[in-house]
């Protein structure tokens, strides 16, 4: 009986475990299945007609699509490098040094995760205007806003990371007449560098998907989730499913990257 309960104990779990990964990936499946629907002469858009290539050969097809895609990309990236940086950079002050302040600072990291997007991008808005730029909005304000909101999770996801570090392995490291420099380029920064790469990868995310601080800060300026949502007034384009499952592929290959890259690192330090 008490083997049957543990039987039924892992198989379940194995179970919703799998049907909860499923249910989280559907939108992804049915996005890269309409990449390849051919909806010309159908209204329905999202009502599977007919395969077709067209759509991955002609990606560019919408005007300006593309377009909207390099602006997305471009802010996307400098705001992950810029953030990923200085959040690293706070992460190691907060987790390594004590200060006058630092809870405080602790708890004003959380609160633009708090804060809803509308206020946040309202309040950008504000601030832009009032410093003599509201006449400027554009690549620029967006990519401000864009740093300021990832920062904090770059500083929670890396700050994880330190707080769960064993310090014992940089004594060692010292004890064996390494100086502070290799200590930290040859043991802390490679232990550290798989939280830095998932705050990194999360910033992207984030300011790739953002439409609403973005369309309050942009101006003239349009973005990829801007040209979307201004599509779907007259149909989203097919196009549309193929960048979104290009994305989701590109992250996939990322992901599975640094988690082949982390295990091959493990065994040879076990081999060690």
């Amino acid at each position: 009986m008490h083997r049957a309960g543990n039987w039924i104990g892992k198989h379940l779990m194995i179970t919703l475990g799998i049907l909860v990964l499923i249910y989280m990936y559907i939108p992804n499946f049915v996005v890269a299945l309409m990449s390849f629907n051919d909806s010309s002469g159908s209204r329905n858009l999202y009502q599977f007609q007919a395969f077709t290539w067209d759509n991955w050969l002609n990606p560019c097809e919408p005007n300006g699509m593309c377009e909207s895609l390099r602006v997305s990309v471009e802010i996307a990236l400098v705001a992950t490098i810029v953030a990923t940086i200085l959040g690293t950079l706070a992460s190691f002050a907060l987790v390594r040094h004590r200060f006058e302040g630092r809870s405080t600072m602790n708890l004003l990291i959380f609160l633009p995760m708090a804060t809803p997007e509308i206020v946040m991008g309202s309040s950008l808005l504000a601030l832009f205007v009032a410093a003599g730029m509201g006449g400027s909005l554009g690549f620029v304000t967006i990519l401000i806003a864009h740093i300021l909101f990832c920062l904090s999770f770059v500083v929670v996801t890396v700050r994880t990371r330190l707080a769960g570090l064993d310090s014992n392995l940089e004594k060692a490291a010292m004890d064996l007449y390494a100086n502070e420099w290799q200590t930290f380029w040859r043991i802390t920064f490679p232990l550290v560098f798989p939280g830095i790469l998932a705050a990194a990868l999360l910033a992207f995310s984030l300011s790739f998907d953002d439409f609403i601080i973005t369309n309050l800060n942009s101006g003239t300026t349009v973005t990829f989730p801007m040209f979307v949502w201004g599509s779907a007034q007259r149909g989203i384009p097919m196009q549309v499913n193929v960048i979104g499952t290009a994305m989701f592929l590109i992250s996939l290959v990322i992901v599975a990257a640094g988690e082949i890259g982390a295990r091959r690192r493990a065994k040879m330090l076990a081999q060690r």
